[in-house]
């Protein structure tokens, strides 16, 4: 049994998270800003974590063997926690993602297109850190995520006061209603109705993980000891048709296409630039992964059941 602790944990693959962390009888506490109780027998601080005295106060004298963070987007939330948290966990685990290797947002080493972007294509030991930035404005921060994401690991690897390893993860799918994202009910929704879905001309493929499967791979690594970033996600890369194909099966209708012109937004992941993760690493260390194919009809099936019938 560990002491850990959740930062975040009230929806989606953080809540299964708490979950399948008491079920193999780890002593749980969740800090959230009270919008949702975790399980009964989960101890639950609220505070803001934006707030550093807040969070400190909650804290009062408990120490953690493992924190887990669900919900660090800036390096100046990663230098609250670092502060915080010093002395208090010997281990830190992050949820970052698939963004911080978009080349689209930041320059990074070139990889061949084909090729599956590994860990070490951003090394948050060595990436620039500004805090003078306005990341406590929502919508820059909207604008800058996978910068954001970026700086808030390179905070934590550079603190030197516990383990650091970041979860990179590919784009979650599952749950239905949970994925409040809404891409894959985007899909689900277009073709159902009819409607076109918008792609580049040359869509490239992404990689993604399921929601369940994440949250296994976080239980995972909470119990590891392997520190730095390690991509999450599931075998076989999909493109937007291969995608739309999947739900277009499900439903039992056809999917209709559109390619957009330069410049303009196309369906959710449809990409026209490569940077589709390696999961090396972390079956290097221990972790196995399902394939896309495996979980991709029943996600669609949920997010169909979702949807509501197209009319007559």
């Amino acid at each position: 049994m560990q002491r850990i602790c959740v930062i975040g944990g009230s929806r989606y693959f953080g809540k299964l998270l708490v979950q399948r962390l008491q079920a193999a009888g780890h002593q749980v506490t969740v800090i959230n800003r009270g919008s949702a109780p975790p399980p009964a027998g989960v101890e639950h601080l609220v505070a803001d974590r934006n707030d550093e005295a807040a969070l400190t106060a909650a804290l009062g004298s408990h120490t953690f063997d493992v924190v887990v963070d669900q919900v660090c987007y800036t390096p100046v939330q990663a230098a609250i926690a670092v502060r915080a948290f010093a002395g208090r966990t010997r281990r830190y685990v992050m949820t970052s993602t698939i963004e911080v290797y978009d080349p689209a947002t930041a320059a990074l080493p070139a990889v061949p297109s084909g090729t599956p972007v590994p860990e070490e294509i951003v090394d948050p030991a060595t990436w620039l850190v500004a805090m003078d930035l306005p990341w406590h404005d929502d919508a820059y921060l909207q604008a800058h995520y996978a910068e954001g994401k970026r700086q808030a690991e390179a905070v934590f690897a550079r603190t030197g006061g516990f383990g650091f390893a970041g979860v990179r993860s590919a784009h979650v799918l599952g749950g239905g209603a949970q994925e409040f994202t809404g891409r894959l009910a985007h899909y689900a929704g277009r073709i159902t109705r009819g409607e076109e879905i918008t792609v580049h001309a040359k869509a490239l493929p992404t990689v993604f993980i399921h929601h369940e499967e994440l949250a296994d791979l976080l239980l995972w690594a909470a119990a590891a000891d392997f520190t730095g970033p390690v991509n999450a996600c599931s075998d076989g890369p999909l493109d937007a048709y291969d995608l739309a194909a999947v739900v277009a099966r499900q439903a039992g209708r056809e999917a209709v296409y559109r390619t957009v012109t330069a410049g303009e937004e196309a369906s959710p992941f449809s990409l026209d630039r490569h940077y589709a993760m390696s999961n090396a690493r972390a079956k290097e260390l221990g972790f196995s992964f399902s394939h896309t194919t495996d979980w991709l009809p029943g996600a669609v099936d949920e997010a169909l059941t979702t949807e509501p019938s197209p009319t007559a």
